[in-house]
Parts: structure tokens; C-alpha cells; sequence
């Protein structure tokens, strides 16, 4: 079949056909050139009279490398891959081993499987890509089965987080369980659910998650989302401990109010309007300011003439200097073992007054707007994701987090998401996400620790958001750069790669592309890698369902296979709407 080498132009070699015709089952087979070198190629193209091959790499002592070092002679005998050399490509044809992984069958070697080096798999970022109905879920199912219905080799030390935006996964993994050493657990946000509900104490929450929660805007709100961290304490200890810290930031707002240069009745207003919410037993609407001959207190003395003036305003102004104290502040000692996200709405309407926000309107506005925010928290149906009654610390939490009913190790945590708005999903994602890496960076390096989390729906959590320009960073491009050498790893699953953070993206190490069309998405897919010709890529669009490219560092070249079937399945599986439409399902 093979003649001569004709041409030879960068990677791309042209050979004599020697069969004069064409044989479509040889495309993308591969061919060695087999000289002073043993040299591999992929057969492209095919006519009667030429056969056209792309360099993708060199065995050495019976060990394939990819990449190019050298050329083929004219001098080279050309043959087909042989059996040893097929297995070296597509990986360990053992289905339980340490080392690798089975993915599925190869497409273009009959009777081959397909695996994965586990290592250089789950220990770089990886991408699932492929239109809706292409195969994703099953493939996700597929292969987190493969990992823990071996007999052998079992994971038992896994951690992985899948999270499910619309609980695809409940019943994919429920046989889990019925092995000997591993766990499958779910949290959920439906409250009315069998499963675990979703909890985050709320004094695990950072500024920059609160900032999330509440949607903040800007940076400049940051700083009265740190201060409110700050005075939470006050909310969480005994009055008498922390009375002259209240009454000094409580003292340091009236002042502000008082000072203003506003009208009487409006400075009276504020003044009401603050001790009506903050008062101490020292500092109330009620509080005795004694004169000679009379005593008044603070509301009568802020009652306005008829001329529309408060004529006792300074004595009001000397009763609350009486309680400044400029060398008073909380230290870093003074934090609360647990605290409610209640606490927390009282320490923001104190860090609102005392950042002097009364005085200028628009400043209120802007910061208040974050107080109302959790209190529509607080009062709505989301506040009973942060209702913890123990307190629990962050080790403890984890732990708890992969630990089963029956007490075992938990190695596979499903977040399903899908009782809360899109929003909020994300929210939460990133709180839990940003927990993990941090906890993983708290740990001391030689605990070996390992974590990878998957993502559905990528493309609704993973953008070119705004966090960049209110955070400094967004949590999922930060894990994809700095998350590796903490042991946690990113897997993004979406229909969507165009609308990535293409940050994150240009950070996958490995890749499994199933069926896509729109020409965005085909063009990342080619922008990604060289490694894969364009008679491949258009190979994409036509793709089977459960059908995928394969190619990355866990792969020794790109190889096309068939994923099997999940059992059980997701719950992902498309509408049949001819039989909605006319058989009844009652």
C-alpha cells in the first residue's frame, strides 16, 4: 500500500498509494517510518494516488513520545502500527489498575481500549466539552464509575466534589454505597429532601464571600463588609464586656450627626432614628443629663423650638464626648467563636454609622444597600443554608463533609444545586470552592492532600465575571493557576468553552471534546492544541453521542473513543416529545 515518500512539508508527509484506490477504514490509522528512527504518523488523507500523514511522534525503546525531533528517511520502510504499538498509544488495556484508567473503546482500533493515566488525569485541570445532548453527564457518570467499580484498585483516599446544578447525578452514583471502601454522599438544597441539607456556618464566611453574597459592586464596599467582620464581636459577647466599645463607636456616629451643620429637626431625626436601633445602658434615648437645678434627658434634650432650633445641643454634644475614647479599638484577639448571620446584620448597621455614613446621603445609599441585601437573606427562604445551632471548626467541618452516616470516609460529595436560582447556585459554588483551596493551602504539605473539583454548567460559574474588578481575583482562574500545587484540581464540564474565563481554560492539561457545531466553540477547540490536524477537528461536528477527542498530557496522542454507557444513568436525558405529545402519561 505504501511507496515512496514524495514530499515532505513541516509535519505533514505525502506518500505514494500504491493500491490506486481509497481506502476510507485506513483514515486515521497510524503508520511508523521505520529507519535509523521509529518515527509515527496519522494517516489524513487518502486518494487514488497519494496517502497523506501528519508527524505526531517517536518511539524510543519501545516508548512513544510525542512531538517531533526528526524526519523520516527516503530511506524508511512504512508500515502499520502493530499491536504493541497500538497498546502503547491508547494506554493499559487492563481495566483495574493503579496506574491508569479505562475511558471506553477506541474508535479507530477495533477491539482497544482506551485509558487514562490516573496521575496525569485527576492531577492537572481538565475540560469536558460538547453541545447539549453530546454525551457530557454520561461521560462524567462514566468515568467516576469506572474510578470506583474496580475490584482492585479502589480510590479509597478520593475526595472529589461534583457540583450538580440540576441534580442530574442523585441516583448515577447510589451503588457506591454497596461497595466495601468507598462512600457517595449527597448535600442538597431541597429542604424537604431525604438527603443532607447544604450548610455553611456563617462565621466561615470571609469578606470577600460576603462580598459575593450581597452582591457588592464596587471595591469601595469592601471595607464596611471588613468592619462589620470586626464588630460582630460585639453582637456575641456579654454586654458588660464590650459596653465601651458600643458606647465609643455609638458615641463617634452622634457626634458626627450632631457636628453636621444639617437642620434641627433633621439632626433630631437621625439621633432618634440611631438609638431607636443602637443603645447601651449608658447611651438611650432615656439617658439622664443632669444640670443644675434640673434634669433632662437625651429626647427632651433634643426636642426642637418653636424658632427651629435645638437650644440644648451642646449639652447633648458634652453628655456623648463623655464616652469618646480615640485609643479604644478591638484587636485581632477579639473574634467571635460563632456568630449568626443575624450578628452579622447588627455589626453592618453599626459599621454603617460609624464609618460616618450619615453624613452624606449618597454614601448611606450605597452601603445601606448591602444591610438590606442581607436582610432579605435573613428573612427569606436561603437563610437556612447558614443555620448551623453547633459550633464546629473548619477541620471538623471537612471531616464531616466526607464522612458518611455509617461513619465511613466519603471520597465522591455531590452539591446539588438545584432548588436554588442561578445566582445563588454560583454563589455558593464559589463560597465552597474558595473554602477548599483555602483549607488545602492551611494544611501542612507532607498530609499529601488531594481534592478535585468538577463543575456542570461550567460556563455559569467559570466567566469573565466582575469579580476581577471588585475582589482582585476570581476564585476559579485562581484555582486553575495556583490550585495544583495544594493537590486541588479543576474539572470543567459545559457546552459552552467559548464563554469560559479563558484563563481558566488555557490552564487544562487534558481535554474531552464530544459533538460541538458553533463555530466559537470549534475555533477554542483548535486554538488549544496543535496537536490534533484540522481533518480531526471537523471530525468533532459529526461525532456520536458518547463519542469524544481525547488528547492531553493523560494521553499519549489525540485519540477518538466511545465512551460506554453510565449505569445508572444521570438524569440528563433529553425530552421525548413525540411521545408528550400523543401518549398520555397517566
Amino acid at each position: 500500500m505504501f511507496g515512496k515518500i514524495i514530499s515532505v512539508y513541516e509535519n505533514t508527509i505525502i506518500i505514494e498509494n500504491l493500491i490506486k484506490r481509497v481506502e476510507t477504514s485506513f483514515l486515521g490509522v497510524h503508520i511508523v517510518f521505520e529507519d535509523k528512527y521509529k518515527i509515527l504518523a496519522e494517516i489524513t488523507k487518502i486518494t487514488p494516488e497519494t496517502i497523506e500523514c501528519i508527524l505526531v511522534g517517536e518511539f524510543d525503546n519501545g516508548k512513544f513520545y510525542s512531538g517531533m525531533t526528526h524526519k523520516p528517511s527516503a530511506n524508511s520502510i512504512i508500515r502499520i502500527v502493530n499491536k504493541d504499538e497500538v497498546i502503547n498509544l491508547l494506554g493499559n488495556q487492563e481495566i483495574d489498575s493503579d496506574k491508569s484508567l479505562y475511558l471506553g473503546k477506541s474508535l479507530i482500533y477495533d477491539g482497544f481500549n482506551v485509558s487514562v493515566d490516573i496521575n496525569n488525569f485527576f492531577s492537572n485541570h481538565f475540560a469536558i466539552l460538547g453541545n447539549s445532548g453530546a454525551g457530557k453527564s454520561c461521560t462524567v457518570a462514566r468515568i467516576i464509575q469506572n474510578l470506583f467499580y474496580r475490584q482492585k484498585y479502589v480510590p479509597e483516599n478520593a475526595r472529589i466534589v461534583l457540583f450538580d446544578v440540576y441534580g442530574e447525578y442523585r441516583n448515577a452514583f447510589d451503588t457506591i454505597n454497596k461497595t466495601d471502601k468507598c462512600r457517595y454522599r449527597t448535600l442538597t438544597t431541597d429542604v424537604t429532601s431525604e438527603y443532607d441539607i447544604v450548610k455553611i456556618p456563617p462565621y466561615f464566611l470571609e469578606a470577600d464571600d460576603i462580598a459575593l453574597l450581597l452582591n457588592v459592586e464596587s471595591p469601595t464596599q469592601i471595607p464596611i463588609i471588613e468592619k462589620a467582620l470586626r464588630y460582630v464581636y460585639l453582637f456575641t459577647e456579654e454586654e458588660d464586656k464590650v459596653l465601651a466599645y458600643k458606647n465609643n463607636i455609638i458615641a463617634k456616629a452622634l457626634l458626627d450627626v450632631l457636628t453636621s451643620g444639617k437642620e434641627p429637626a433633621r439632626i433630631r431625626d437621625q439621633i432618634v432614628a440611631v438609638l431607636s436601633t443602637f443603645h447601651t445602658k449608658d447611651i438611650n434615648l432615656e439617658s439622664e443629663i443632669v444640670q443644675p437645678g434640673y434634669v433632662r434627658t437625651l429626647r427632651q434634650c433634643l426636642n426642637v423650638d418653636q424658632s427651629g432650633k435645638i437650644n440644648t445641643i451642646q449639652l447633648v454634644i458634652e453628655f456623648i464626648e463623655t464616652f469618646i475614647n480615640e485609643d479604644l479599638k478591638l484587636n485581632k484577639s477579639m473574634k467571635p467563636k460563632k456568630y449568626t448571620l443575624k450578628d452579622l446584620y447588627d455589626a453592618f448597621e453599626f459599621a454603617l454609622i460609624s464609618e460616618g455614613v450619615l453624613k452624606s446621603d449618597k454614601v448611606y445609599d450605597v452601603n445601606n444597600i448591602l444591610k438590606v441585601r442581607l436582610d432579605s437573606i435573613i428573612n427569606g427562604n436561603y437563610l437556612r443554608y447558614f443555620e448551623v445551632n453547633d459550633y464546629i471548626t473548619m477541620d471538623e467541618y471537612m471531616k464531616m463533609l466526607f464522612t458518611s452516616k455509617d461513619g465511613k470516609k466519603v471520597q465522591l460529595l455531590n452539591f446539588n444545586l438545584n432548588y436554588v436560582d442561578e445566582r445563588f447556585a454560583k454563589i455558593l459554588t464559589k463560597i465552597f470552592s474558595k473554602m477548599f483551596l483555602n483549607y488545602a493551602i492551611s494544611l501542612d504539605k507532607k498530609e499529601n492532600y488531594s481534592l478535585q473539583i468538577i463543575l456542570e454548567e461550567a460556563h455559569r460559574y467559570v466567566q469573565n465575571d466582575s469579580d476581577i474588578d471588585v475582589l482582585g481575583y476570581n476564585i476559579f482562574d485562581r484555582i486553575t493557576k495556583e490550585g495544583r500545587k495544594y493537590g486541588v484540581v479543576l474539572g470543567m464540564v459545559t457546552q459552552r468553552p467559548s464563554e469560559l474565563s479563558n484563563t481558566a481554560l488555557s490552564q487544562c492539561s487534558n481535554y474531552i471534546v464530544l459533538r460541538m457545531f458553533h463555530p466559537d466553540d470549534i475555533s477554542i477547540v483548535k486554538d488549544i492544541t496543535h496537536s490534533i490536524s484540522e481533518q480531526d477537528v471537523e471530525k468533532i461536528k459529526s461525532l456520536g453521542s458518547g463519542s469524544a477527542l481525547c488528547f492531553g498530557t493523560a494521553f499519549n496522542i489525540p485519540l477518538f473513543t466511545r465512551i460506554d454507557p453510565p449505569n445508572p444513568y444521570p438524569n440528563s436525558a433529553n425530552a421525548e416529545v413525540g411521545n408528550s405529545w400523543f401518549y398520555s402519561n397517566q
